[in-house]
């Protein structure tokens, strides 16, 4: 066999090793800070209802960051998917995906949550802001040290610190499987009404869906570095990585639920899941279990910082080539550090209604990628779709953050309530753009 001619033609997949190391590396940079807090404390308050919960948490929080990976290995890149709208909305919203997961709210909030796990290590007298300024810094460091070799990654976090966070999370959810169980209350507020639905909703905080929209670029990066370089077998290969890593978070966010249910009678007021991973670790392994907590949020969230910091990195190094992927990446390291000392609130305040007006657009778009072919049939829609929908987000953002409360008509819509006003008004924008496509048409010159 002539391996070096088949090196240079490049391979049509990955073996089976490497492709599962591709996807516990894309399951690494999904799964932060936010994904181990959600299901424990929807565990706990879903309570009896917790099935139909997780159900409903699995749509959002798995299935949709699953077909942004597919839908934009798709079109090639976010950039191409977002092109179909318009050519200046892609640089625009793509640009806004990048800063919002980026060091506006996720490379941040990873230090920010990861030093709260640690705090209560902390010697007694040591200063909380010095020891976080401390900590912040050497934390950054390492993830932009790591992050210097964007195309060793997936060895990095698919063979070392993800097996590692698997291992951790598998010993705390295995403590809690095989333990006796406190008996089972009703579900409490906001599961009470319709756990499904919440389940649904709460799926939308591990904002994975932006997440996903720009991990491709790393991944797809990676895989040509493994010799598949075809661009179909490029896509496909994208596409495998994103099943495993949907197949493990599924597996481990049922887990954690698990985790919560089992202190679902003792832990009922609580309303971070953090302190319910820290209880049930505690329970099982004492003061070696708060170490073990900590020691998963840490590698957890250093996982996602370390991602974040390649992906933007890579992106605007290539938007904006002035500038290296190295300056790009200790830019974006310098200000999430400092951003990080202000704490989790602040940063939550500044960004989640930036989030709340991209989040709607991204749904649509991944809805509509994956329709490609029928949606390119009638160009319009794109156009459409996404801009009645960035209008009623953009709109119900604005109003969130500068007048919460304050009444408008949008809340008139049907599931304003439950923070999906924009549904109705993207089906009747397809509509419209189905109808322009069709009039534009002439059939004089068909």
């Amino acid at each position: 066999m002539n391996r070096g001619a088949d090196a240079g033609r490049g391979r049509a997949s990955l073996s089976p090793r490497q492709l599962a190391s591709v996807g516990i590396a894309l399951f690494s940079m999904f799964f932060g800070a936010g994904n181990l807090i959600l299901p424990p404390l929807l565990g706990v308050q879903a309570a009896a209802d917790t099935p139909a919960a997780i159900v409903g948490f699995f749509v959002t929080g798995v299935g949709l960051p699953v077909l942004g990976i597919v839908a934009v290995a798709l079109a090639g890149t976010v950039r191409e998917l977002a092109a179909r709208v318009h050519p200046l909305f892609s640089r625009i919203f793509v640009a806004a995906v990048y800063l919002s997961i980026g060091p506006c709210l996720a490379i941040p909030r990873t230090s920010s949550t990861a030093f709260e796990m640690l705090a209560p290590l902390l010697p007694e007298g040591v200063s909380a802001d010095v020891a976080r300024l401390v900590f912040s810094v050497c934390f950054f460091v390492a993830a932009y040290v790591l992050a210097m070799h964007p195309g060793r990654i997936t060895r990095l976090l698919g063979r070392i610190t993800g097996p590692a966070l698997i291992v951790l999370i598998a010993a705390v959810v295995g403590s809690a499987l095989f333990a006796a169980g406190e008996p089972l209350v009703p579900a409490q507020a906001p599961y009470d009404a319709n756990a499904a639905v919440q389940g649904f909703l709460t799926g939308y905080q591990t904002m994975d869906l932006l997440a996903s929209l720009t991990f491709g670029l790393v991944i797809a990066t990676n895989i040509r570095g493994m010799g598949v370089t075809e661009p179909g077998g490029v896509m496909r290969e994208v596409c495998r990585a994103g099943v495993i890593a949907g197949a493990l978070m599924m597996l481990l966010y049922g887990g954690l639920a698990v985790v919560g249910v089992r202190l679902c009678s003792s832990l009922a007021g609580a309303t971070n899941g953090a302190t319910v991973l820290t209880a049930s670790a505690t329970l099982h392994f004492g003061v070696a279990g708060t170490v073990v907590v900590a020691a998963i949020f840490l590698l957890a969230c250093l996982n996602v910082c370390i991602g974040l910091i390649s992906c933007c990195g890579t992106y605007f190094a290539q938007e904006i080539p002035r500038a290296s992927y190295r300056v790009w990446a200790a830019g974006f390291a310098a200000f999430s550090c400092a951003i990080s000392n202000f704490g989790l609130d602040a940063i939550l305040a500044f960004s989640v209604p930036l989030l709340g007006a991209l989040y709607p657009m991204a749904i649509v778009m991944v809805v509509m990628g994956m329709l490609h072919r029928a949606c390119d049939a009638v160009p319009h829609v794109w156009p459409w779709v996404v801009g009645v929908t960035g209008v009623v987000s953009v709109v119900t953002s604005l109003r969130d953050a500068l007048a919460p409360g304050a009444w408008m008509p949008l809340d008139a819509l049907p599931f304003a309530s439950m923070g999906l006003g924009w549904v109705i008004p993207a089906i009747v924008a397809a509509v419209i753009g189905v109808a322009h496509a069709y009039a534009e048409r002439d059939p004089g010159n068909a």
